[in-house]
């Protein structure tokens, strides 16, 4: 058993009903377990380390069901790129491809760490390895960040990849990556699915890859309905009348299919991954929000791609919850009235970006909320940031107000990765240096293979 901890006096969100929330309560960590949530915890041993968290909100570490953690080493790059652009830039023959196995561990090193700095301890990182070895340096910078994730596993491809007749699918070795990776239930990384789907290739090979993530056991995520073709395309009628639709499916985006195809996916049990601020900007769709709930499912959230946006899980909330309190709203002033209750509750929010999340992921025993039993994945906000302070309502200032800034501690099973604002045992020059040659060496590759066709601006 590890380091004990008990966190006193904080003001905790357990995100578990039959917890609650406690204006003033302690945590106990034992191990890499939380063992207790109650006021007035005594130390019953003398190893435990004994913390005053007076001035701290104590809440589960976010969940981000969806982000391409590879593309940390391009950040910024794309704020001014619709989807398309986005593509084309980086998947279509171009910046992806270009990836050697050494950028690809500082990529997903680099990535960790900024979303451990933010508060998110559990990621789905959908990506797509080039070879064998380009696999083993993307799953090792997760493990070495110590992060909770899921390696959502793909596979590469260029422009003729990516269409509806390729019938490309996965190498007979993801097996043995299963096996010499993710073969124990007792860590931090599991395995996953990172397949195209009915919108990105042939249907035959949609079937198979879905195949393939029952026989693994494997979260099986694609993207689907969004775009000019998501409502055309029905495909998620379609995968319910094949009979593909489960727990384990993954669907992200979903911003333009079908009224009736969100209750066939929430009555599955399959998830929806919304990723609200990559979608406003850049031509996915509005945000799905509103029309999972109003049909049964629990929405979750991602960050999506770093080129565009920040990678914290903060703005993700704000943005989920403003567009589809706006799409109400409008509603309503369209009928003559104003709003009176507002329609999607803060509370729903954070439910999105860590229990909805944790589950979605297949990880609702290990994380998700703070629950005795489960692993102690849990952040500390700082309630007397002068952005926060004073916190009236400590959901509606996670939320609604907090920021990467404000999250003071980090635990991830058990072991804390981020204290007094500093994140632990990493040395941040060393890795800026090699994720600088990394973006150095890609940025000069691509423009020399492809400098017609690059758009940064």
């Amino acid at each position: 058993m590890g380091t004990s901890y008990l966190l006193k006096n904080g003001c905790v969100l357990s995100m578990d009903a039959r917890i609650g929330q406690y204006n003033r309560a302690d945590v106990l960590i034992q191990g890499n377990l939380i063992a207790a949530i109650q006021p007035n915890i005594e130390a019953a041993a003398a190893d435990v380390e004994v913390i005053d968290e007076s001035d701290m909100i104590i809440m589960p570490g976010l969940v981000d069901t969806h982000r391409h953690m590879w593309e940390s080493l391009v950040k910024t790059a794309g704020t001014n790129w619709s989807l398309p652009v986005y593509l084309q830039n980086l998947y279509y023959g171009a910046m992806g491809s270009k990836l050697r196995p050494q950028d690809s561990y500082i990529a997903n090193l680099l990535g960790s760490l900024e979303a451990l700095n933010a508060g998110v301890t559990t990621v789905l990182d959908w990506s797509m390895p080039y070879s064998p070895d380009h696999t083993d340096e993307l799953i090792r910078g997760l493990q070495d960040a110590g992060i909770r994730a899921v390696f959502a596993h793909g596979v590469p491809g260029e422009t003729e990849y990516w269409n509806r007749e390729s019938r490309l699918s996965y190498p007979e070795n993801i097996r043995s990556v299963k096996e010499r990776y993710f073969s124990s239930n007792d860590q931090l990384l599991t395995y996953g699915l990172a397949i195209r789907g009915p919108e990105f290739s042939h249907w035959d090979t949609t079937v198979k890859d879905v195949q393939l993530a029952e026989e693994l056991d494997a979260i099986c995520s694609m993207h689907v309905g969004f775009g000019s073709w998501g409502a055309a395309d029905r495909s998620i009628s379609r995968m319910h009348e094949a009979g593909l639709l489960s727990p384990r499916i993954n669907v992200v985006h979903g911003n333009t299919m079908g009224m009736d195809e969100f209750k066939m996916l929430a009555d599955s049990g399959a998830s929806l991954s919304v990723t609200p601020e990559v979608e406003m900007m850049m031509g996915h769709g509005y945000p799905a929000t509103g029309y999972f709930l109003e049909h049964g499912g629990t929405p979750t959230l991602g960050v999506d791609v770093v080129t565009s946006t920040g990678g914290d899980m903060f703005s993700q909330m704000k943005f989920a919850l403003q567009a589809e309190r706006s799409r109400t709203n409008e509603l309503l002033l369209q009928q003559g009235e104003m709003p009176g209750e507002l329609s999607l509750q803060a509370s729903q929010v954070l439910r999105f970006a860590t229990a909805a999340g944790a589950r979605a992921l297949g990880l609702e025993k290990k994380t998700g909320s703070l629950s005795p039993g489960k692993e102690a994945d849990l952040i500390m906000i700082c309630s007397t940031d002068l952005n926060l302070f004073p916190v009236h309502d400590p959901i509606g200032a996670v939320v609604q107000f907090a920021n990467p800034s404000n999250v003071d501690t980090v635990f991830v099973a058990g072991k804390p990765v981020k204290r007094d604002g500093r994140l632990l045992d990493v040395d941040l020059h060393e890795i800026r240096r090699k994720g600088m040659q990394s973006t150095e060496y890609l940025l000069t590759q691509y423009r020399m293979s492809d400098a017609d066709r690059i758009v940064f601006s």
